[in-house]
């Protein structure tokens, strides 16, 4: 009995002993990490927990503490301090492996935003979170305080350790059928069976110390889960209203004709998830204050997974029918290490880049209007026709640009409030709730994006859903 419980301790151990290498991804490359595990770390931790096993078939007694109890004597001290130093790195790397679990979750919309410090310019996964650093820092200092004892942090690690193995197991097997394409047969027989029954042996195991540590682990992901799913349900509810109720191009034209409306010099940036259609938050803004900018450009942010964006890849810009409305669609691309701090140089470059987007429509898309009015004409009196209306056209809109630019940049940001539709459901309206409770508390779009107060304008506007 005593082998069987040494060998399954081994394997146990060999995963608790190395999964945290798994969570450097973002900091090594995979070969790194094949290479270091398979001569190095395999090797090593096979050695010393069959040492253990074999310690063990001597004297049963040491179960308690094995670790320890197998040193010999004048190698305890150094080491027991390897092992703390390896304890320390372990924790950093399972730290490290949260901050990139976090970053990839808010890339998908599915957790609150926070900041996210990149620390390489050459990896991605290199990041550093500093409010769920803080987190960790005050979950710890709950925990201790409440477990009081190690043997509890113990049996929450191991149930944690054991259930990581298990999710593994049965999702890296929906892995081989999906994405690999293998016969479920063939996946069943040779990989879920036998190491999913293996593993659903040492979950049941563990839970016989459920209630002395192993649920803490289990409700901290029941908590997490909870918070990712409300946000991502929601935030997607909410880019549907958008979508559904954009702004169709009939009555940007009316509203834009209207004589009632002002447009004031300068450039209004209006920001918005949305990269196609215009978003309701606009007719919103006019509502509330009948004027718009001579010029205005709806601006998108998105990010990239590279570094950094060079600056003739940064923008992309679309008009926004019909042209004579001087309305932008603005696409500005950023890389991880990519940061809007001076706003001066933002503006300078988006309206540099604007005005050659201008001169390369005139040129590649020539005026429909233009070309029927002319068409009876020789080619060579088109062509001269044709490049004399666009140079003037070019010019004239450049101009306008420039004009609109000295009279300034104002940042537009719709304060978007989510609310439960009326008729919906109780857990649907606990659903919203709990959203808007994590948006209050958490890093606001202006403070993400640094924009300058000072001309900033912010208009409300309810999104029920």
């Amino acid at each position: 009995m005593s082998v069987i419980s040494a060998v399954m301790g081994i394997s146990a151990k060999l995963g608790q002993g190395c999964e945290a290498m798994f969570a450097d991804l973002g900091h090594f490359n995979v070969p790194a990490i094949q290479i270091s595990f398979t001569f190095i770390t395999f090797p090593a931790t096979l050695a010393a927990y069959s040492g253990q096993a074999a310690y063990l078939q001597k004297y049963p007694h040491a179960v308690s503490n094995i670790f320890y109890e197998s040193i010999p004597g004048p190698l305890y001290w150094p080491t027991f301090v390897i092992a703390v130093v390896a304890s320390i790195i372990a924790s950093q790397a399972i730290v490290s492996g949260a901050f990139s679990i976090v970053s990839q979750a808010l890339t998908m919309g599915c957790f609150p935003r926070v900041k996210v410090v990149h620390t390489s310019t050459k990896h991605e996964g290199q990041v550093y979170i500093p409010e769920i650093n803080y987190m960790f820092m005050v979950a710890c200092i709950l925990v201790t305080i409440l477990f009081r004892t190690a043997e509890k942090l113990s049996n929450a690690y191991g149930f944690a350790i054991v259930c990581d193995m298990t999710i593994t197991t049965f999702l890296v097997s929906i892995v081989m059928l999906v994405v690999w394409k293998k016969n479920i047969w063939l996946v069943v027989l040779l990989f879920t069976i036998p190491f999913g029954s293996i593993e659903l042996v040492y979950l049941s195991s563990q839970l016989v110390k459920f209630k002395d540590g192993g649920f803490l682990p289990l409700v901290s992901a029941i908590v997490f889960t909870i918070i990712m799913g409300i946000w991502f349900y929601v935030q997607k509810e909410r880019y549907m209203f958008e979508l559904k109720h954009k702004v169709s191009s009939e009555y940007l034209i009316k509203l834009v004709n209207d004589l009632k409306l002002n447009r004031m010099p300068g450039i209004g940036v209006l920001y918005s998830e949305l990269v196609q259609g215009i978003p309701p938050i606009f007719p919103h803004f006019i509502g509330n204050i009948p004027s718009i900018h001579s010029v205005v450009v709806f601006v998108s942010i998105k990010a990239i997974p590279i570094s950094r964006v060079t600056l003739e890849e940064k923008f992309l810009f679309q008009y926004v029918e019909p042209r004579e409305c001087k309305i932008f669609r603005c696409i500005v691309r950023l890389g991880y290490n990519d940061v809007i701090g001076n706003y001066v140089e933002f503006e300078s470059q988006m309206v540099q880049y604007l005005k050659e987007f201008i001169v390369q429509e005139s040129n590649y898309m020539p005026d429909q209007h233009e070309k029927e009015k002319v068409s009876a004409q020789s080619d060579a009196s088109l062509d001269s026709i044709q490049s004399l209306g666009a140079v003037e056209g070019i010019e004239n809109e450049i101009k306008s640009i420039d004009k609109a630019l000295e009279k300034g940049v104002v940042y537009m940001l719709g304060e978007t409030e989510v609310v439960a539709d009326p008729k919906s459901t109780t857990f649907n309206k606990i659903i919203v709730d709990t959203y808007n409770f994590l948006k209050r508390n958490f890093q606001q779009t202006d403070e993400l994006m640094a924009l300058p107060s000072k001309r900033l304008l912010k208009v409300g506007m309810t999104y029920q859903i």
